[in-house]
């Protein structure tokens, strides 16, 4: 089992045991150890191998530990089977739908029997759930929009699932053959948001045939879809499609700048080659008066053969990226030196898996000079929110560790903050008293997503023009793949956010990335700042910086776009604090 397996798994057994009704404390055991997992930079299959004690890493318990060991030695979890044996699978799409969480749920199956989707609709339209109580009519109406808006974004998964997929594959392959080169293409290489399909391009030294014959023999093959001697298409067992291209060195810069796309992009060039007696395809570049090949055996000179400097993938979307590479205007690249924070993350305060001190720890050792400690407000009741009592305990808490590191002869700053949750009137969780003792306050929807569109707009326009949030979390509430966006006026939200000096965040977890390219390229060309924040719950979630990293990039955004990679002092100021 690979990492993301053993990570979903974790997460059906949280949902699961939330319906049964069990100690919170036991779930969160179980939360935070899927954010553990996800978050990992190195495979546990391989560290299992290697001898590595599991229980070392920060937030994996003895518990926890020998459950994994079971599903790297067995492919099994008893503990999910067992769960299973009382609530149906069907009970996990359930609880992707917008406002039905493990309560409503439980409900539904006790009450009516319903256990799967289809069931749940059969339901709602036979007028079924309405007498049950806290129901009404209402969430009758709720329920069928949440599962219209469900299957609308069935079949879209993270960028996680692909890219993970995309490392194993590669050191399969590179472990079975003499593979010169292996790497991703296709959306994944341009780093969007929720790719269909992975393509894989190789170059090896052994015959195109035998890379084709190792690669259906990789563990995760389901199904061979095509087999040759340049390409072959699987299913992996998640449903992913796989294609595996098998490539000459000398064809290789033209086939990865081909099979990067995107398709807009290729067109674009295309016929911009046209236009210069040239023609330009997988093999390379060519002139069509003689065929003389000009460039292709890298991707710089393919856009050299064409007068370009070199596009990051991440562009490559034909959204003006041509004529800015030509102006000489492209967007310098964010990189992850640039980031100097990040302001937003949990603690053990609410549903995160370490202390404050120990996300410090992680923080400093990547380099940063301060982050914001966010945990959640008291209305976030799954998330054991804060209360204002609890909530000072936490400001106490943070100026210990700030002393503690001060003692060390450490400049690093961990700053006072809240994830205040805008209630569904607009109002705030927490006391305009209470929020003037933090510095920095992020404000989030983490309910009522079923609101129109004018009342979801006024409800967050409200909060905003308090003046008292920082920063805007996750603006558009969106889970790929199993939320859609909640509806709402973005461009209206941001130019209040602009009056009250509200900075948009960016969350750089593979399943939020919210907000999106386009709305971020909106924030920049109205002047607004972005923090590009990981909402990490354990010290491993903060290397999910380069998700965000990457996504700014296809905005088009630079350094000077982002809200943490100034100094201290100026975030400060530019908080007002």
């Amino acid at each position: 089992m690979e990492n993301n397996e053993i990570a979903s798994i974790f997460r059906d057994i949280t949902n699961l045991m939330q319906i049964k009704g069990e100690n919170a404390f036991r779930v969160r055991a179980y939360e935070n150890a899927s954010d553990v997992v996800d978050s990992l930079e190195h495979s546990l299959k391989d560290l299992h191998a290697e001898g590595v004690d599991l229980k070392s890493i920060p937030g994996i318990g003895k518990n926890i530990s020998d459950k994994i060991e079971e599903m790297l030695l067995t492919g099994r979890c008893s503990k999910l089977e067992e769960l299973f044996k009382t609530y149906p699978a069907g009970l996990l799409q359930i609880l992707k739908l917008t406002g039905v969480g493990p309560k409503k749920a439980a409900l539904f199956f006790k009450e009516l029997g319903v256990s799967d989707i289809d069931a749940l609709e059969a339901a709602a339209l036979a007028g079924r759930i309405e007498p049950l109580p806290g129901m009404g009519k209402k969430t009758e109406e709720h329920i069928l929009k949440a599962i219209t808006d469900l299957h609308s974004v069935s079949g879209k998964r993270s960028l996680a699932n692909p890219l993970s997929h995309a490392k194993e594959i590669c050191a399969f392959l590179k472990a079975a053959l003499g593979v010169i080169k292996c790497v991703p293409a296709g959306s994944v290489r341009r780093w969007k948001d929720s790719p269909r399909d992975l393509d894989i391009l190789v170059v090896t030294d052994s015959a195109n045939t035998v890379a084709g014959k190792v690669f259906v023999k990789y563990p995760h093959v389901r199904e061979v879809l095509s087999k040759g001697d340049t390409k072959v298409s699987v299913i992996l067992d998640d449903g992913l499609q796989v294609d595996l291209r098998i490539l000459g060195k000398e064809d290789f810069g033209s086939a990865l700048h081909h099979f990067t796309g995107s398709k807009a992009h290729n067109v674009a060039m295309r016929e911009r080659a046209v236009k210069m007696g040239l023609k330009i395809n997988e093999y390379g570049v060519f002139k069509v008066s003689d065929d003389t090949r000009v460039g292709g055996a890298s991707e710089e000179s393919v856009f050299k053969a064409v007068g370009l400097p070199w596009i990051a993938p991440e562009l490559r979307e034909n959204r003006g990226e041509i004529e800015a590479a030509e102006a000489g205007k492209l967007p310098v690249e964010l990189q992850a030196d640039d980031i100097r924070g990040d302001l937003h993350m949990h603690t053990t305060a609410s549903d995160g898996s370490a202390d404050i001190l120990t996300m410090a720890e992680a923080a400093i050792e990547r380099g940063y000079e301060y982050i914001a400690i966010t945990d959640h407000s008291h209305a976030t009741g799954i998330a054991n929110g804060l209360d204002e009592a609890r909530l000072m305990e936490n400001i106490k808490a943070i100026d210990n560790v700030n002393n503690i590191l001060a003692k060390r002869g450490l400049s690093f700053r961990v700053l006072k903050g809240a994830e205040c949750d805008i209630l569904g009137d607009g109002t705030l969780d927490y006391t305009v008293e209470a929020l003037r003792r933090l510095d920095c306050v992020v404000g989030a929807i983490h309910s009522g997503f079923n609101q129109p569109r004018d009342v979801m707009t006024a409800r967050i326009v409200k909060a905003l023009s308090t003046g008292l949030i920082n920063i805007l979390a996750h603006p558009t509430g969106r889970l790929i793949g199993r939320r859609p966006p909640y509806e709402v006026d973005i461009e209206e939200v941001m130019k209040v956010a602009k009056r009250n000096r509200t900075f948009m965040e960016l969350n750089s977890y593979p399943d939020r990335l919210d907000l999106k390219d386009t709305h971020l390229k909106l924030a920049k060309e109205m002047g607004i700042l972005v923090a590009v924040s990981t909402d990490s719950h354990s010290p491993q979630g903060l290397s999910n910086i380069h998700y965000g990293i990457h996504t700014a990039r296809r905005a088009w955004l630079e350094k000077k776009d982002i809200l943490n990679t100034r100094p201290l002092e100026e975030v400060m100021e530019l908080f007002g604090k």
